[in-house]
């Protein structure tokens, strides 16, 4: 079957193997891949709507056992630099997004063992009350692993007790490239694929809504790009409680895993061919804060049919070397430029209405 005939079945919604995936991947030329990843999606969602969130992500500590090479963020157990927020810093971060709108908290940090599972129970029990019309959308995968070991318990068991607490939804954060070989090279502390499969499935069946990522553009090839979108769709094929699925690439700017940075070819290209392999997934998301507003836009093109969030807050990225960043109307007015129409959802998808437009 040729390129052309492959791309004409994906734009249909017509299932890749990994073999027909990689020789998309690699052969189709650039603009007809984007043509099919952009008929699949306006095939779902047959309007001129895309959404976006308001959101925040607050990192609350920035100590981390784990030390991935790629993180510019974490400071070492001990070390003079490292911070944890108390629960009244944490919660005026929260008030201060409320404030601006936002129905999505994300508090992420680093796996900190001196941070307790009680301590989150307890913060998260607090934005609850005092906040009720925001969403937890937080932790990690590899926080929840990181409790798991501290409190001797499973990480379902943790994931139950969160969710009493409030945590709404968990976040895809910390897959990386879901291969062995990569985690060896630039995370080897971190835990392995197949616990990190093991954990999403756990929240997805405890109820708890999650999203899906990829940081790609370290060391990885090209089939362990393609093998990364095959266990998230087998996984999805399994449980169904992936939301969304977003691609963004390393910025290894002032990280100590030195290397390139990916082009915006390479990453227009990988976001068109995650919404053609990833069949069961309903939304792509367009990541703008590595590859910047520009080509954010231009992701909309390429399969993307959701913005992501706002983001009034952030220090992992940042830190790395990143300097992106976008206020709602500009949000907003990237999406009209590409010829779209904004519309604010919240975590699960949901419109919005109630929330004006920020330059409505």
């Amino acid at each position: 079957m040729s390129v052309a005939d492959l791309l004409d079945r994906a734009a249909t919604g017509g299932r890749l193997s990994f073999e027909e995936g990689l020789r998309v991947y690699r052969e189709a030329p650039l603009h007809e891949l984007a043509a099919a990843a952009h008929g699949r999606r306006f095939q779902l969602y047959p309007t001129s709507d895309v959404t976006y969130v308001i959101d925040t992500t607050i990192n609350y500590t920035n100590v981390c056992n784990v030390h991935c090479s790629f993180c510019a963020f974490f400071r070492p157990e001990k070390h003079g630099e490292g911070y944890t927020m108390s629960h009244d810093e944490v919660i005026s971060r929260v008030k201060f997004a409320a404030d601006q709108g936002a129905t999505q908290i994300m508090i992420q940090g680093g796996v900190n063992p001196e941070i307790k599972l009680e301590w989150f129970e307890q913060l998260f029990r607090r934005i609850t009350v005092e906040f009720p019309h925001v969403d937890l959308h937080s932790l990690s995968v590899s926080e929840i692993n990181g409790l798991s070991n501290t409190e001797g318990m499973t990480p379902r068991e943790v994931l139950v007790r969160l969710k009493a607490a409030g945590l709404k939804s968990l976040p895809g954060a910390g897959a990386e490239v879901l291969v062995e070989r990569v985690r060896k090279r630039i995370s080897a502390r971190k835990i392995v694929p197949e616990k990190w499969l093991g954990i999403m499935r756990d929240a997805q069946e405890l109820g708890l809504p999650t999203t899906s990522t990829m940081m790609f553009g370290s060391i990885e090839n090209d089939e362990e790009r393609i093998q990364h979108f095959d266990v998230m769709r087998q996984l999805q094929d399994e449980t169904g409680g992936f939301t969304a699925f977003i691609p963004w690439y390393y910025v290894p700017f002032k990280t100590p895993l030195k290397g390139r940075q990916s082009t915006g070819v390479e990453y227009l290209r990988t976001l068109a061919m995650s919404r053609l392999y990833l069949d069961n997934f309903a939304h792509i998301q367009a990541s703008w804060l590595t590859p910047g507003l520009k080509l954010g836009q231009l992701a909309l093109m390429y399969g993307a049919d959701d913005m992501g969030g706002t983001i009034l807050e952030e220090r992992v990225v940042t830190l790395a070397g990143s300097t992106n960043e976008a206020t709602r109307k500009q949000l907003e007015d990237t999406i009209r430029g590409a010829g779209f129409n904004p519309v604010i959802r919240d975590t699960y998808w949901n419109l919005r209405s109630d929330i004006a437009l920020a330059s409505a």
